[in-house]
């Protein structure tokens, strides 16, 4: 398997590249955001990434740089199109402040029915373009604070031109922030190897769509703009099944995102399009608790890694080593549970193949 892996997949080799263990922040309250981020940090992760899903992402952060010294902080993602370019930018200047350096944006579009229905906000058809705009004109505000110039920023989508210095925070010793753009689909894939610094793999995924399909469109973006080959950092989160108790809630989570009609590429390149039909239809029914019986232990086993708790890291670099420069699995991390597991995972990971 390993060999059909490196063969397959243009960015991998096998040996000699590190893998970093990061944790997932679960939803919780910001009063609770301190204690999480120490353990973590204690506990061996690299980094922490909050999520935009009942909380907003950049909060959590500040209060974790403040009470971390070595955790790599990143937002996964907060969402471009619920927010201009300079509402985004202002606060990711400020964390990349407040950690010294240690603050990573993660990006993403989210879909329409969210953008419009959710947060009230406008969509366009073109969001491959608008995002590869939006990335341009938060670098553009950035380059503009650190050197005290005039933005000129003009796209279809957004301009830029005004900071007067009421409105400049002034520079930061550690301004090249990196930014990872979540994408599933080629388009926006495409636009990660064109503009971003890394791309935030869907939990969603399959190795085939990894090698077919996410890979190509992003050394397709890397040529477009002229940027070394496999410059993009891969940023994995992975499902995982270590006992068979754990097997029906993955199966829902699949299922939930198998029936969002943008993902459907992901199971039609398996020959499950069929499925993915019908898991629209349930969800567009409200019937959730059906869902889930819909994912086949073949579809487990292709979504998600399937070992006992012992062989998982194991799994976890055969599946990935090579491609993932930093991994997750789809678990948030609350110290006190399953800490022995994330201690030798994370030394384990962290150890060259």
């Amino acid at each position: 398997m390993e060999m059909a892996l490196v063969a397959c997949c243009p960015g991998r080799s096998r040996g000699g590249r590190l893998m970093l263990l990061d944790a997932l922040l679960p939803p919780v309250p910001l009063l609770e955001v301190p204690a999480i981020a120490r353990a973590a940090e204690e506990a061996g992760f690299a980094g922490l990434w909050s999520s935009e899903t009942q909380h907003d992402p950049m909060l959590p952060l500040a209060l974790a740089a403040e009470h971390t010294t070595r955790l790599t902080l990143g937002t996964a993602l907060a969402v471009a199109f619920a927010r201009t370019p300079g509402a985004l930018a202002y606060p990711a200047w400020d964390l990349a402040k407040a950690s010294r350096g240690r603050f990573i944006l993660g990006l993403g579009t989210q879909v329409r029915a969210h953008i419009e229905r959710r947060f009230g906000g406008a969509w366009t058809e073109s969001a491959a373009d608008r995002m590869r705009e939006f990335i341009g004109a938060v670098r553009a505000l950035w380059s503009s604070w650190q050197s005290g110039s005039r933005p000129n920023f003009r796209g279809e989508h957004y301009k830029i031109t005004l900071m007067s210095p009421f409105f400049n925070p002034g520079p930061i010793r550690d301004p090249e922030i990196p930014i990872f753009l979540a994408g599933v689909n080629p388009g926006m894939c495409r636009v990660a190897g064109e503009v971003a610094d890394g791309l935030l793999v869907h939990p969603y995924h399959s190795v085939k769509y990894l090698d077919e399909v996410v890979r190509p469109a992003v050394a397709e973006g890397e040529r477009r703009a002229g940027r070394s080959a496999h410059a993009l950092a891969f940023s994995i989160t992975a499902f995982i099944v270590p006992e068979p108790a754990w097997a029906d809630s993955v199966r829902s989570q699949i299922a939930f995102y198998a029936s969002t009609p943008t993902y459907r590429p992901v199971m039609d390149l398996h020959g499950w399009g069929t499925t993915a039909t019908e898991l629209s239809d349930l969800a567009r029914r409200g019937d959730w608790a059906a869902m889930g019986a819909q994912i086949t232990e073949a579809m487990l086993e292709v979504f998600a890694v399937v070992a006992p708790w012992p062989e998982l890291a194991a799994e976890l670099r055969r599946r990935y080593g090579g491609l993932a420069r930093r991994l997750a699995v789809y678990l948030p991390y609350r110290p006190g549970e399953q800490d022995a597991f994330w201690r030798g995972l994370a030394s384990d990971l962290a150890a060259e193949s």
